[in-house]
């Protein structure tokens, strides 16, 4: 095996979870050329780890964007092409790729049962708790170490964004992340202020307030919720949200990409999970703590709550909150952060 496909589009923080499989087979194979196909919204972040010789992008979603991409994948002859996805379309660019082999989960464990029929191998991943371990099993079946470290391989780049929020916070710091593309996964952005207020008094933290796309109003009503303890951050790109993540103290988030670079990196987190279950998707350090409402959660993997009365991240008080976050601060062990 001499050329690697891995096939993983998109989400950011499903990326995340796919590294420590890629680094794993990196590993086992220092001279394999791996290439990663991914959407081009999300190449600035592959480019922070050095295990992947090359990425390819995809420029858009469109038959048009599949079309430019075939040639690029025709021309490296791929031995391997290995799906993390499971979806029918990324199951079916790795065939595109011509590889002799294309790998991906079995049936069951498809998020959509017919991108099986692309792959010449499905490897069974049933009875697997996390992704990250089903990733690993997947790496595995290309010679890799199913069980071995959990590895994140990301760079470490300068950020001019955390030199001036260092400048204004004079202090240590904690990130507050209340944003999401699921609107169902977002704690009110009150409650996240006044977490702020908590951490300014019980643990001398200024808090910064991540934001993305679409989210500047929904940081600056946290800080007016916050009074004074909390700022708005700057506009950040994926290699400043890394810087910032190994500068703070401790992030609490849902369930969204910055959760997920920020435990990739050692933060200490407390994440807020409703409609997604944190045994498959949720934080993998000992110490970092889950607040869950999946058990009761009518809307699994559901962008919106259907249910708006009962939903279920509202039930998440501050004081349970708050009360993780002490002890996610007790367990971190002193000078442990920047």
């Amino acid at each position: 095996m001499n050329r690697l496909l891995v096939v993983r589009l998109g989400s950011l923080g499903d990326l995340v979870h796919t590294l420590p499989a890629v680094a794993a087979i990196r590993q086992a194979h220092p001279a394999l050329e791996i290439d990663w196909l991914v959407d081009i919204v999300h190449q600035d972040f592959l480019s922070l780890t050095p295990v992947v010789t090359s990425i390819v992008a995809l420029p858009d979603r469109t038959a048009r964007g599949w079309w430019q991409v075939r040639p690029v994948l025709a021309a490296r002859a791929y031995d391997v092409a290995a799906d993390f996805q499971g979806l029918i379309k990324s199951a079916a660019l790795a065939r595109l790729s011509g590889a002799a082999r294309v790998l991906g989960f079995d049936k069951e464990s498809l998020r959509e049962p017919a991108a099986g029929f692309f792959y010449t191998e499905q490897v069974d991943v049933r009875g697997v708790g996390h992704v990250i371990a089903k990733n690993l099993r997947l790496a595995a079946a290309l010679g890799a170490s199913a069980g071995g470290t959990r590895s994140f391989p990301l760079t470490t780049v300068e950020s001019a964004a955390l030199a001036d929020v260092r400048s204004r916070v004079g202090g240590p710091f904690a990130l507050l992340n209340p944003g999401a593309a699921w609107p169902n996964k977002r704690w009110p952005a009150e409650r996240f202020g006044q977490l702020a207020g908590h951490l300014r008094s019980r643990h001398a933290l200024r808090s910064v307030v991540l934001w993305g796309p679409g989210e500047a109003g929904l940081a600056e009503e946290v800080v007016g919720h916050a009074g004074g303890a909390a700022l708005a951050a700057p506009p950040t790109t994926l290699s400043d949200l890394v810087a910032f993540a190994r500068g703070a103290r401790l992030m609490v988030s849902g369930d969204t990409g910055p959760l997920h670079i920020a435990a990739a990196v050692g933060l200490p987190v407390v994440a807020l999970f409703g409609p997604t279950d944190p045994a498959r998707n949720g934080p993998w350090a000992d110490d970092d703590i889950s607040l869950a409402r999946y058990g009761g959660c009518e809307c699994h993997y559901e962008r919106r709550c259907r249910q708006e009365a009962a939903w279920c991240l509202r039930t998440i008080s501050l004081d349970d909150v708050a009360e993780a976050v002490d002890r996610r601060l007790a367990a971190a062990e002193p000078g442990d952060r920047p």
